[in-house]
């Protein structure tokens, strides 16, 4: 079985692929199409240079892989990727050998986390727009999906994960619940500049209620953001 999680950015996904990494029987990939995105999209993110010379850019090249067999003969590939690193969503028929998630957090949350890594310059940055496509083309073809809200995944971890193990008739494992603290093998390199806070952790950090404001420029973006995220929130499966 293969799991694709479609995120954006600043929304424990990492946390998310600690949890699934701690299973006995999956396997894990840590963002797939990164090189690819910053190749093509020519975005300097940290770490670029360092990122496009170590990994595939070949979108096609890519896909092959993530279809293929599991490695390790492990019984589940996980895979964690970012919404808006799929730059062509007319070329996704792949996702459908795939159980696909839509992991979602509240728009002000990812923005004021975001703003604080990277420069934000649309809405298409933070994958709301792509994580609709991807619910627009799977429901075009009856293909079942579920959506996780990373706000009530942290409140109860272990009632979120195990009605998504339910969902995908795999059994929930406890040690889903914890890691080991540091980076982990199945990490991309990026995570020197992306995962100081997951790499401290040893869980699922607990839920806390943040007042959040967002500066004034970026109001558009929220405004838009929140079109999607509460399209989600009412389609959610």
């Amino acid at each position: 079985m293969i799991v694709a999680c479609w995120s954006g950015p600043r929304n424990i996904s990492t946390a998310l692929m600690r949890s699934w990494s701690s299973r006995d029987d999956t396997f894990v990939t840590d963002e797939p199409f990164y090189a690819y995105y910053l190749k093509e999209s020519k975005l300097k993110h940290p770490m670029y240079e360092e990122i496009i010379n170590n990994y595939s850019s070949n979108y096609n090249q890519i896909v092959g892989g993530l279809i293929n067999k599991i490695p390790e003969g492990k019984k589940i590939w996980y895979q964690k990727h970012m919404a808006h690193h799929i730059l062509d969503l007319t070329n996704i028929e792949w996702i459908t050998n795939c159980e696909n998630c839509i992991l979602i957090r509240h728009p002000k949350e990812v923005i004021s986390s975001y703003t604080k890594k990277n420069k934000l310059n649309s809405v298409e940055d933070l994958g709301y727009a792509q994580q609709y496509e991807i619910i627009k083309f799977l429901k075009k073809l009856n293909k079942s999906y579920i959506i996780v809200d990373s706000s009530e995944l942290l409140k109860n971890p272990e009632k979120s994960l195990s009605i998504w193990c339910k969902k995908l008739n795999i059994k929930f494992q406890k040690s889903m619940l914890s890691w080991e603290k540091g980076n982990s093998i199945y990490d991309g390199i990026w995570w020197k500049s992306w995962y100081d806070n997951v790499i401290n952790t040893t869980g699922f950090q607990k839920f806390e209620k943040k007042n959040i404001n967002i500066e004034s420029k970026y109001d558009s973006i929220y405004n838009e953001s929140m079109k999607y995220y509460n399209y989600f929130k009412q389609n959610r499966k």
